[in-house]
């Protein structure tokens, strides 16, 4: 789970709201990840995630809820492969700071892109 400092240092971002929310999913994301790796490093196996999700006691009152969890996870644990690989770090050995790093570059990419003159 995100600790308060996670969160403080997710909503202390000059990014738009949407932007900010989808920080908040992938640092929660990598949070749970982490957890169901057990320490780890390597990015845990759908089987592992449902074995985890299974044992998470604040699932157990909507066990229809389970798989739809880990297939989010799945999908975000592509998306943290991918930070992981431009920070040159084990997905798993992201921080918060490196996703706030990479949605304010994300951000800034897109504006510049905006910014930019159209090609004649």
């Amino acid at each position: 789970m995100l600790s308060e400092h996670d969160l403080q240092e997710l909503e202390s971002t000059l990014l738009p709201a949407l932007e900010r929310h989808h920080l908040r999913l992938l640092a929660h994301s990598l949070r749970c990840l982490q957890q169901a790796a057990a320490g780890g490093t390597t990015m845990p196996a759908q089987a592992g995630l449902m074995a985890w999700a299974q044992q998470q006691p604040n699932l157990a009152v909507d066990p229809t809820f389970i798989p739809v969890l880990v297939e989010q996870l799945a999908k975000a644990a592509v998306q943290l492969e991918a930070i992981g690989q431009e920070f040159h770090k084990p997905p798993l050995a992201l921080e918060i700071s490196d996703l706030v790093r990479w949605g304010q570059r994300q951000a800034d990419q897109r504006l510049d892109n905006t910014l930019k003159p159209p090609e004649q």
